[in-house]
Formats: structure tokens, sequence, C-alpha cells
């Protein structure tokens, strides 16, 4: 039993407040994930640089390892460090290389995410711990995604935490258990997919990755699933220019959303939405089975 997040802005003059409606969301699945939270933000874009979101053990030195890595490829990175992570800006000619120097000379530093405009957040603890911990009611941005989680299949981990990300401003959290993850995870590993963990929401953001790379959109992507990934889900998936929510064909899982002039909003239950502006005037809706549902600041 997890809970699942997400908001979608239509209206960017509410920008300045996304972190703080995420933060009231997230906070009210305390009781469906009390081990570990996490969220995406997708805030603004700097041209011609990936942001590369780090974990470390506590009393990491980002910014002597940001100096280095500078050092390295001659150009200065700029870094903001947020608790046990830091989000690095590369330029994107560097990155491949920046991504090859750190797994060879900071092993034990976790790349969470990268994207143009994704930033990714998530450590063991309460939902409202670890929102307070990296500052998430300050935060700006257009969109994102967020998960509190109960663990039920493994321990209790910063590795085991949501959102998943395995491609460029591409993110995953997941409520639910895949049951032929395993199989998923051997075939995409042969297609080149590699994976930091055991966990199957890592696998369904790999698909989802993979299935993009062959020249899918989202929701083709998200339909194909429904064929190649068994089990019960929900997912909401964030990308660069929006979000999307997909239930299984059984719908076992529960989901709600709510959508105003202003916003969208996906939760696992109508309590994570009762904060979010006029609120009592959106139309509210549980989303169908095996039905894809997408929005996009790009369309």
């Amino acid at each position: 039993m997890c809970g699942i997040v997400g908001l979608f802005l239509k209206d960017r003059s509410l920008e300045p407040e996304l972190g703080s409606m995420l933060l009231h969301m997230l906070e009210a699945m305390n009781e469906r994930g009390p081990d570990s939270a996490g969220f995406a933000v997708y805030s603004q874009e700097k041209p011609g640089f990936i942001k590369m979101t780090l974990r470390a053990p506590a009393g990491a030195d980002f910014a002597a390892l940001a100096a280095d890595l500078g050092a390295q490829i001659d150009e200065v990175v700029p870094v903001r460090s947020i608790a046990t992570h830091a989000v690095m800006e590369v330029p994107a000619e560097h990155w491949p290389r920046a991504r090859a120097l750190l797994a060879q000379r900071v092993p034990e530093i976790a790349i969470v995410g990268e994207g143009t405009r994704m930033e990714v957040f998530k450590e063991v603890g309460r939902p409202s711990d670890v929102g307070a911990r990296f500052a998430l009611l300050h935060m700006v941005g257009s969109h994102a995604i967020g998960h509190t989680r109960m663990a039920t299949e493994s321990a209790v981990t910063t590795d085991g935490a949501h959102p998943y990300s395995t491609g460029i401003d591409q993110c995953l959290v997941h409520n639910g258990s895949l049951s032929n993850h395993n199989a998923v995870r051997r075939e995409l590993r042969r297609e080149g997919m590699e994976f930091a963990t055991d966990n199957d929401t890592e696998v369904a953001a790999a698909y989802l990755t993979h299935r993009m790379r062959q020249g899918d959109d989202l929701a083709s992507a998200l339909e194909r699933s429904l064929r190649d990934l068994d089990g019960f889900y929900t997912f909401v998936v964030g990308t660069k220019d929006g979000f999307g929510v997909l239930r299984d064909p059984i719908a076992c899982k529960p989901a709600v959303m709510a959508e105003t002039e202003r916003y969208v909003a996906f939760g696992s239950e109508y309590r994570t939405l009762v904060d979010l502006p006029n609120i009592g005037a959106a139309h509210v809706w549980e989303p169908l089975p095996s039905k894809v549902y997408f929005w996009s600041h790009a369309s």
C-alpha cells in the first residue's frame, strides 16, 4: 500500500506554488507510505545544460566534487546542494563524459535523475519529513509527481524509494506490483538498459524509456505496457512537458483525479486533493482501467 500523486499546472501563474501544493498532497499520504518518500519537480530549463541530480552519503562535499569535475571537463559546473542530494548543471556536450567520470571517481554517488528540467529527490522517512528535508515547500515548477512508500517486498532503503528515472526528463512512480519484472528486466538488459536496483518500479520506468527510444510517444508506450507488463498497478509518469496516468485492466489500486481551468491533479485518495485551490469547483473522477491520460504543455 503506497501513495502516489501528480500535479500539472495549466496556469503558469501557479508555478511559484507548485512545491507547497505538492507538499500538502504528499503529507496527506503519510499513512499510506511511512517508510520513504520522493518527488520529481520540473523547473525552468537552462538551454545547453543537463541537470544531474546526485545522491551521496551524509557529509559529501558536493562543491569539491563539482570543482573536480569541472577541472576534468574544463568547464565551470554550477552545483546546488540540498541535504543528501545535489543538482549539478553540466554542459550537454560534456554530459556523457561527466557521467563516466562520476562512475569512475566516486562510485558511491548515485545519479537519481537527469534532464533539462527534471530534478529528483528521495529518502527514507515519512513524507512530511522528506518534504521538509529537501525544502519542497519553496520549489517552483510547471509539474511534479511524488510517491510515499510502504515497503512490502524489499528493505526500507533510499534505493527502494520512488521516483525512478531511466531516461532524460523521464521518471515514474508506481502503486502496485509487477509479477513479471524479472523477465522484463532480463529482456531490457539485452537491449542495453541498465538497472541500479531490483525494484519492479525501476523495470517499469526502463520499459517506458526503452519504448520511447524505439520511437513510441508516451501514450503509445503506456498502451503497449498493458500487453507486456503483468500485475496490479497504477503508474504516474513525468516527462519534460507533462505527465501521464495509467491503471491496469483490473484497476484494483485506488486512484482519483481532479481538473480545473488552472491545474490537473492525481492522488491515490481524495484526501490528497482537498487542499488544492478551488477544489470544490473541480471536475473529479476515477480514471478508467486501461485508459491512458496525458497532459502536456507541448500540445
